[in-house]
């Protein structure tokens, strides 16, 4: 079997990127079902909130972390960086931004990601 050639390949920042993003906006559903049944569903309850909650605000500071390392790696520019962290604040629109990103080649072009390691494959090297 070849070397996985996804978007969501963990061996890349893109992947490890679009992971995140993707786990980022789950969560969001999470956290915003939790907090109809704490404030309007039947039964009123909190569980949802404190799992989901929890869970968001960690992957939040993973999805903060894997903007910052695909950022350095692309050479986003300012305004890129701004729409990065403003769709990780902006409930599911960490999905439409790595979209956008990838339409728009900010996260680079699938296979030529220098964080890609291959078994058996040489690292190319530039002067």
């Amino acid at each position: 079997m070849g070397p996985m050639n996804s978007a969501f390949d963990l061996r890349t920042r893109a992947g490890r990127f679009r992971v995140i993003a993707l786990a980022e906006a789950v969560s969001w559903v999470g956290l915003l079902l939790g907090m109809y049944f704490k404030y309007l569903g039947s039964p009123r309850t909190e569980v949802g909130v404190k799992v989901f909650g929890m869970a968001h605000g960690l992957i939040f500071i993973g999805f903060a972390i894997a903007a910052v390392m695909a950022g350095v790696a692309y050479r986003w520019t300012l305004g890129t960086w701004l729409l990065a962290f403003l769709a990780g604040v902006v409930p599911l629109c960490s999905v439409i931004f790595i979209i956008w990103a990838d339409r728009t080649g900010r996260m680079g072009t699938q296979g030529a990601d220098a964080g890609v390691l291959t078994p058996g494959r040489s690292i190319i090297e530039s002067t």
